[in-house]
């Protein structure tokens, strides 16, 4: 039998770690986790204009809608990193497993036009920054981010998981501090802030931009990259403390962009970025004006890099093989870049993109609580009969959400 070697020890005193404050920073950065990555995807480019113009245009009435979609994300998320740590598998892959090949490939590409108009939004916001601050023309600008999304991600494989985790938690944090920043300078009054709790939707926009709120807030692509960088992490308590932690952060951002509309925006007829911050910066100063762009580039490039690793994920999971990365930026890229050529309003297309994932949630949300509510397949994991209930009518509402807003569409056009 071989020996074994001496057993190194250390007598120069106890290490950080082994201290009480040094096991306090270790417990509390195991709590940051796959949660703080997806919730990246909560304060992309689409939530930014579709919460700004929300606060703009209807001041608080709106915020309620935040609230809410806030409180259904967080158990969203958190059953697809029960679904991941349970089973091993992601969503698509669990799809896959049950479904045909017609239905598969038919789900596949429905996901892809999803994942194109959340590409497009990240893309866009990040151009958009690109050429305020350094006057960069659009189209470029947004190869550009693009390409820094696709570095980010590639560093995240060289480097693992941890590293994109921390590039999400500076993330937040800076998107975060940026609208906080502005809203402190400005905010709107407290009583706009009770009345934005009452549910309503006034005035013939309500709809549309509540619609927008729900698919960038609950976004179907951060449920499917959820699932998969959960597989890796067993512990379900971690994971509740994790989702917890992120929904807190980014249901509050989320919130506080909105507020920002309320409150310095209110009224502000600017139809693009250019307008939104010009007039931050009218009336607050330069500082909010820059501290809105930099938010918005940051969310744009850090985005765009976990809308890729979904892609990546859907892709591998249904269609059981993998598409290069540089195949999958050309093809959710050259959207973006050939509307951004054209003489199209950016926020415009940035609401709509959000509608899009809106319609497409509930293709995400039925099968998410259909797996987690089955014995067979989660064990003494699935769901409680109080969560499947609950679940079923949140995912019931978002339906008749779309189909309300899909006639009203109907109904404009026709008209």
């Amino acid at each position: 039998m071989r020996a074994r070697g001496p057993v190194r020890t250390t007598t120069v005193g106890t290490s950080a770690a082994q201290r009480p404050e040094g096991r306090a920073a270790v417990a509390a950065s195991r709590r940051i986790g796959p949660a703080f990555v997806a919730a990246v995807a909560y304060v992309d480019p689409g939530n930014v204009v579709t919460n700004v113009a929300a606060g703009a245009g209807h001041g608080t009435t709106l915020l309620w809608v935040v609230v809410l979609a806030t409180l259904v994300a967080g158990p969203v998320q958190y059953l697809a990193a029960k679904l991941g740590a349970t089973t091993g598998k992601s969503l698509p892959e669990l799809i896959a497993d049950r479904c045909s090949r017609p239905v598969r490939v038919a789900y596949w590409y429905q996901a892809e036009a999803v994942s194109i108009a959340t590409d497009l939004a990240e893309v866009l916001g990040a151009a958009i920054a690109l050429h305020l601050l350094l006057g960069i023309p659009l189209p470029i600008g947004g190869v550009i981010a693009a390409a820094a999304g696709a570095a980010l991600l590639a560093a995240g494989d060289r480097f693992g998981q941890r590293f994109l985790q921390n590039v999400a938690v500076v993330s937040l944090a800076l998107i975060a501090g940026a609208f906080l920043f502005c809203l402190l300078a400005r905010p709107p009054g407290l009583h706009e802030l009770g009345t934005g709790l009452i549910p309503s939707l006034e005035g013939d926009d309500a709809l549309f931009l509540a619609a927008g709120i729900v698919g960038a807030t609950i976004m179907p692509h951060a449920v499917h990259v959820h699932s998969a960088l959960a597989r890796d992490h067993p512990r379900l308590s971690a994971h509740r403390i994790d989702v917890a932690l992120a929904m807190l952060v980014a249901g509050t951002t989320n919130a506080v962009m909105l507020l920002v509309g309320a409150g310095a925006l209110r009224g502000s007829t600017g139809d693009d970025f250019g307008a939104i911050a010009d007039d931050l910066a009218t009336r607050i100063g330069s500082a909010a004006q820059l501290a809105f762009l930099v938010a918005l580039l940051v969310s744009g490039v850090t985005s765009t890099a976990v809308g890729t690793q979904a892609g990546a994920v859907v892709t591998s999971g249904l269609l059981r093989r993998g598409i290069p990365l540089w195949a999958r930026r050309c093809a959710t890229v050259l959207p973006a870049v050939v509307l951004l050529a054209l003489d199209v309003s950016p926020v415009t297309l940035l609401i709509t993109s959000q509608v899009v994932l809106a319609v497409g949630l509930p293709l995400v949300l039925v099968p998410l609580v259909a797996a987690t509510s089955s014995p067979h397949l989660m064990g003494t994991a699935a769901n409680t009969r109080t969560l499947a209930v609950a679940m079923a009518v949140a995912t019931t509402a978002v339906i008749c959400m779309d189909v309300s807003l899909l006639a009203q569409l109907l109904l404009s056009a026709v008209n």
